[in-house]
């Protein structure tokens, strides 16, 4: 079930990122603005941002089995719009992109599938396993250019589209929900209510803004700085966007590895001061090789292993009947986290002709963000807001980590 469950976010993730590698060539061919190419890519980010949080209270009531082959389904329709006949207009491709925001939902759907599979000590490896699938965004990186390249525009959206059908009919066919999965019986409205009520929700909200959110900002944007800043090709900016993207994934299961051992306070600070200098080095715009791909990496590597572990720190003080929902909030908050700074980042290029301000503004919200963890939520760890009043060996483990 793990498997098949990461199998769909990285498809669904595929499908959502198609439109970033393809973000220069659609600026040169219908004369875009920075901000309009900004905006084009970072569209279907906030709408599957926004997107998780109805979608994971639905999978809280119906289920994984029956959530994943529906988004997956519904993600077919925009990316064969956008193969079809939508890339010939910025109107045209920002329709096709809002609705493409479908296939980002799929990461509010898988979280509450895996956790329930497992047990809380090992919920942290799982969850990091799952979020691996955030690597099919390497997989639009790495082909969608040279599909483009070598046949049409079309040829990268309809493949995409076949693999989303292929695993829609899978998923259907052999996904099954937990043993023992809580369902919950209240209205939609105040299930959410309840989940805005609990302290981890706005605290893992906080941290998975910087972590995802720097993530999904870098992985949307990064072909365009590495073009207009180093003056790379376009397909050798997206190989080495698709670098970072490796890197990140790898480093997601090992953060909720590290979690379930050393506890995600201790992770997700070491992951932000990493951050913190990383794109202090970079807003000086070094020279790639090799301070600048050491700079991008770290962060990358940073960015996968905070992510995990914010993960981890959900899945330990969340209600069992609540997890859907509190990653549908979570999720969102990171994916809109890497909505603003595609759109800050081309802003203050077309005013400023440089982006080192994005970046050390991105420095100071790390800052803030590892501040944060070490007060707040060490301090709700230590009280043990939120704990599942079962979950003993989630307890001891949770307060080791402030000690």
């Amino acid at each position: 079930m793990l498997a098949l469950a990461t199998v769909g976010f990285a498809v669904n993730f595929w499908a959502w990122a198609l439109l970033s590698p393809l973000g220069p060539r659609f600026q040169d061919r219908l004369d875009l603005t920075s901000f309009q190419q900004s905006l084009l890519v970072a569209v279907p980010v906030v709408v599957g941002s926004l997107g998780r949080i109805p979608v994971g209270a639905l999978t809280d009531r119906f289920g994984g089995r029956a959530m994943f082959p529906i988004v997956s389904a519904a993600t077919v329709v925009p990316v064969l719009h956008l193969g079809l006949a939508g890339h010939s207009s910025l109107a045209a491709l920002l329709v096709g992109g809002f609705f493409l925001g479908i296939g980002g939902t799929a990461f509010a759907v898988g979280v509450p599938f895996v956790n329930a599979w497992f047990p809380p000590e090992r919920r942290g490896l799982a969850i990091g396993v799952f979020g691996a699938g955030m690597g099919g965004t390497a997989i639009s990186a790495l082909t969608t250019v040279k599909l483009v390249d070598a046949h049409s525009m079309s040829t990268p959206f309809l493949i995409t589209a076949a693999v989303l059908a292929v695993y829609a009919v899978t998923a259907a066919l052999l996904l099954r929900d937990a043993p023992g999965r809580t369902t919950p019986t209240e209205p939609l409205a105040r299930r959410l209510a309840a989940t805005a009520r609990l302290g981890i929700t706005w605290q893992a909200s906080a941290l998975y803004t910087v972590a995802f959110g720097g993530y999904v900002a870098f992985s949307v944007y990064l072909p365009t700085y590495l073009k207009t800043g180093y003056g790379l090709t376009q397909a050798d900016a997206a190989n080495r966007m698709a670098g970072f993207v490796l890197v990140a994934v790898a480093m997601r299961p090992v953060g909720g590895w590290l979690s379930d051992r050393l506890g995600p306070v201790r992770v997700l600070a070491g992951a932000l001061a990493v951050v913190v200098a990383g794109a202090m080095a970079q807003s000086f715009t070094p020279a790639l090789a090799p301070v600048g791909t050491i700079a991008f990496l770290a962060m990358a590597g940073a960015l996968g292993a905070g992510s995990g572990a914010t993960f981890a720190l959900v899945a330990l003080l969340t209600p069992a009947d609540r997890i859907g929902s509190v990653t549908g909030v979570v999720g969102a908050a990171g994916g809109l986290g890497g909505f603003v700074p595609p759109l800050v980042m081309g802003s203050m290029y077309g005013e400023y002709g440089t982006y080192a301000a994005g970046l050390a503004l991105l420095a100071i919200v790390a800052a803030a963000a590892l501040v944060y963890t070490l007060i707040r939520v060490r301090a709700a760890a230590e009280g043990g807001g939120g704990k599942r009043p079962t979950d003993r060996r989630g307890e001891r483990r949770i307060a080791g980590t402030t000690t």
